[in-house]
């Protein structure tokens, strides 16, 4: 829950839309430490107890100045947050490239128990503005 309530401040998130974020965002998921798809998230009404929680007994500021210590002693300071995701751009199996050989930037990958073939996208999303300012294509399969 601790980790919930700082994505959600970080990226300035509703309590519905920190409901939601980690089924869209497997990035979220995994920071939240909710890698398994089968492991229910925690919904909108216990995000919003936990960080009632936090208030009543005035924790959010002493956990904030904590992390921040933590992240300082490691040469790090958190000033604005990006967003960065991966999707996988599908193709077909026969892509070939100009010599006729497989593209080797093509791969197969599992995606939630199914099996793709293609690239991915790796997009930077600035949380704040919700533009987007980096894409690269890499090779679709987990390094």
């Amino acid at each position: 829950m601790l980790r919930i309530h700082f994505m959600q401040q970080w990226f300035t998130l509703s309590d519905l839309t920190m409901e939601e974020a980690p089924h869209d965002t497997p990035l979220y998921r995994e920071f939240v430490g909710l890698g398994n798809w089968q492991t229910r998230l925690p919904d909108e009404s216990a995000t919003l107890r936990f960080r009632h929680l936090l208030e009543k007994n005035e924790l959010a500021a002493q956990i904030l100045t904590v992390v921040n210590d933590l992240l300082r002693g490691k040469g790090l300071m958190l000033r604005a947050g990006t967003v960065v995701d991966a999707t996988l751009l599908a193709a077909p199996s026969s892509t070939k490239n100009a010599s006729g050989a497989r593209a080797p930037e093509m791969h197969q990958s599992k995606n939630r128990n199914e099996w793709n073939f293609g690239m991915k996208a790796h997009i930077g999303v600035d949380a704040q503005s919700g533009l987007v300012h980096t894409v690269r294509g890499t090779a679709g399969q987990r390094p």
